[in-house]
């Protein structure tokens, strides 16, 4: 590697992971919270907040490639991506509120107005779409901005693993506490509030509030201690040439069909905290925490070792066959999730079952670990072989896609989650009377069996397929690591040949 290589400091690093640890909390609040509060808390129809997911999510198709175009031709003092950085924080933050500040649906049958429940479901589409938009504004450069702290492809694929583990770190917050945290509040305000669902929606909305302003501050850290090193070109391309950009770089469109195919994966983020809170919780009337550590804790821990682990495994050996093989061990763990509770559907709960539950959770989460840390690391190495072979860097647009797969994986995982959740009836009002259910003795796991198999079968099966499936497009993906290194040596003498001919 070159001694030339210009890089960023400890103290930059840091405030760039804190930010990477607020932004994921915010991210999570809304992928993991909003779902589980539109269905469980203000009851909404499955099919409708399935459509207008997905009707967000084709918005999403349009405006991550926009966003990267505009990240890519902003020229400031502060940079390409800092100004965004720097301003839009206060923006995710506002929106993300809006998104809980909502009515709760009622079923006309039942004395709902149907004019007001049109309303709420309004509200909560244009909240959840605004949202999107917003985030977007802040995730490409958040991203972005990884490759333009740095020349140095170590120091940069080490500040994307330590960004991969500050952000599962900023996940493992709000699952910890969204949910359970909330009901908890819920139930302290059922004294002063003589409707529980409304004492549990007010609870929700005062965590949610809470951790969305934490989220906020340490996002806003990036933008104001961060900075860009790596020289730009002036050239600007418009949004339908970075389309063919993107599509005529091999080793960038062969990781986004890969990301695209494993779209189910998201379904465990979707389902994963319904199925806890419901099966070993009864939706609050047991203390789920422990449950929530073990098994979330195998995902998380597991998650954090391979997200160190990967950079250094990806000096050793090929990248490709590092992400294939996390992909494939994934996949088989995430399958036998769903034969386990086919074996035991009652018994989960059982010491030896949690136990064998621990370790395929944690197999499962370390592929996602080095899938994760890789898939930035492949992106970063995409865009310096489209500045070796162009002379471009399209670190916005390439980013974009990063997020593009994300949220499209998330709205094609809500589209299944909705399907099959209205199939059994899971919907609505249903939701409310096993609520109360259980509120009045009933056991999630034996009076809900259809309920129980349906969130095991969406947490395990559809992301079995999807990560099996997604190692097709990267059989022969070209970028070997000697070649990576032969580009990026000849990339950083470019760079400081041209500096010193302008001194």
């Amino acid at each position: 590697m070159s001694n030339l290589a210009n890089t960023y400091t400890k103290k930059e690093r840091n405030m760039y992971l804190a930010g990477m640890l607020g932004q994921n909390m915010i991210y999570n609040i809304v992928n993991t919270g909003l779902y589980f509060y539109f269905q469980s808390v203000i009851f909404l129809p499955a099919m409708a907040i399935g459509i207008f997911m997905a009707i967000a999510r084709v918005w999403d198709a349009i405006n991550d490639p926009m966003m990267g175009t505009i990240v890519d031709k902003t020229r400031t003092k502060w940079g390409k991506c800092r100004p965004y950085l720097i301003f839009c924080p206060a923006v995710i933050c506002v929106v993300t509120i809006l998104c809980f500040i909502n009515g709760r649906y009622v079923d006309p049958k039942l004395g709902g107005n149907p004019t007001t429940n049109i309303l709420i479901i309004i509200w909560a589409a244009v909240a959840y779409i605004l949202w999107g938009m917003s985030y977007t504004i802040g995730d490409i450069p958040l991203w972005g901005i990884t490759a333009l702290m740095t020349e140095d492809r170590n120091d940069r694929a080490n500040i994307l693993a330590l960004a991969r583990i500050a952000g599962g770190i900023g996940a493992g917050v709000v699952m910890l506490t969204i949910i359970q945290v909330s009901q908890s509040v819920g139930k302290s305000l059922e004294a002063k509030v003589s409707d529980t669902s409304a004492a549990t929606q007010y609870g929700f909305i005062i965590v949610a509030i809470i951790l969305t302003v934490i989220g906020s501050a340490l996002f806003q850290l990036t933008g104001i201690f961060t900075k860009e090193r790596v020289t730009q070109s002036e050239e600007k391309y418009t949004m339908k040439e970075n389309f063919k950009l993107m599509w005529s770089n091999e080793p960038f469109r062969k990781l986004l069909i890969s990301s695209v195919v494993r779209s189910p994966i998201m379904l465990l983020g979707n389902v994963a905290m319904t199925l806890l809170n419901y099966y070993y919780g009864d939706f609050g009337m047991k203390d789920y925490t422990i449950f929530l550590i073990i098994l979330g804790g195998a995902i998380f821990i597991a998650q954090f070792v391979m997200s160190a682990v990967a950079p250094k495994l990806c000096e050793k050996f090929e990248k490709k066959k590092v992400y294939n093989l996390a992909t494939l061990i994934s996949a088989v763990c995430f399958g036998l999730i769903y034969v386990v509770y086919l074996v035991a559907p009652t018994d989960l709960d059982k010491p030896f079952w949690v136990a064998v539950l621990f370790v395929l959770f944690a197999g499962a989460g370390a592929g996602q670990g080095a899938l994760n840390v890789l898939q930035s690391i492949i992106i970063a190495d995409a865009i310096d072989y489209e500045e070796w072979k162009n002379g471009i860097r399209p670190d916005g647009v390439f980013f974009s896609g990063q997020s593009f797969a994300t949220k499209l994986s998330s709205g094609i995982a809500s589209i299944i989650q909705s399907i099959a959740f209205a199939i059994i009836g899971f919907s609505g009002t249903n939701v409310e009377n096993c609520n109360l259910a259980l509120q009045n003795g009933a056991h999630f796991k034996t009076d809900f069996p259809e309920y129980s198999s349906v969130m095991f079968f969406l947490c395990a099966v559809p992301p079995a397929i999807g990560l099996a499936l997604s190692v097709i497009p990267m059989l022969k993906y070209p970028l070997t690591n000697a070649r990576h290194k032969e580009i990026l040596d000849s990339l950083i003498e470019k760079r400081h040949s041209v500096s010193e001919n302008t001194d």
